[in-house]
């Protein structure tokens, strides 16, 4: 099981689950998943990050672990080619020229789950963002993808999450994308600040807290 609760109001996550985190631009997304996946190297998980917005050394000091090489933190950057941006340098950094290139971001993303299994390392995988990914393909195209994605972090016993602004997609969009994932946590900025729920896992929702 892995232990979400610093970050959660859930104590724990069966492996092979998959949430979706989903709210308005400026909501906390991003940092929710920077949080979580520090807490989980803290507690010795490996990370995976399928970066398509910031860069891998960016993303590596956000998350707190821009030196440790213990546990891996693996990154796929769909950015650093397609800015002209120096690559940063790290054993564990994996590059695709765009947040297009499926092919590439998958290969990258399942050899490395494929290398932390083998080290029999709990794995926490994110992705950021699923809209990104909707800006280069379609809809279909993307759930194809996203539909192989998660089911490779199911398959390898690991835990996922996955960004997604709702208020960028239409309904049936975001309806199409939510069918793969278990569950929920939707984000917003309230009276005061950032907060969360947990929608889904066959309950009902949580009440919105702060983070």
């Amino acid at each position: 099981m892995y232990d979400v609760s610093d970050t959660l109001p859930v104590a724990e996550l069966r492996p092979g689950t998959n949430v979706l985190v989903t709210g308005p631009a400026m909501s906390g997304k991003y940092d929710l998943l920077c949080g979580l996946l520090a807490d989980g190297l803290r507690a010795g998980d490996a990370a995976l990050v399928v970066t398509t917005q910031n860069d891998a050394g960016t993303v590596r000091g956000q998350i707190g672990m821009a030196d440790a090489d213990t546990p891996p933190l693996g990154i796929v950057d769909c950015v650093s080619k397609e800015r002209g941006v120096e690559p940063a340098e790290h054993d564990l950094n994996r590059f695709v020229s765009s947040p297009g290139e499926f092919t590439g971001i998958g290969m990258s993303s399942s050899r490395l789950l494929e290398d932390f299994a083998r080290q029999d390392q709990q794995t926490r995988v994110a992705l950021d963002s699923v809209s990104q990914l909707l800006m280069y393909a379609d809809v279909k195209t993307v759930f194809r993808f996203l539909h192989i994605l998660t089911g490779r972090i199911s398959a390898a016993g690991a835990i996922g999450f996955a960004t997604l602004d709702a208020n960028a997609h239409d309904e049936q969009t975001v309806n199409t994308v939510r069918q793969l994932f278990d569950g929920m946590v939707e984000t917003r900025t309230g009276s005061e600040g950032r907060e969360l729920r947990i929608v889904g896992f066959g309950s009902e929702p949580t009440e919105w807290t702060g983070f």
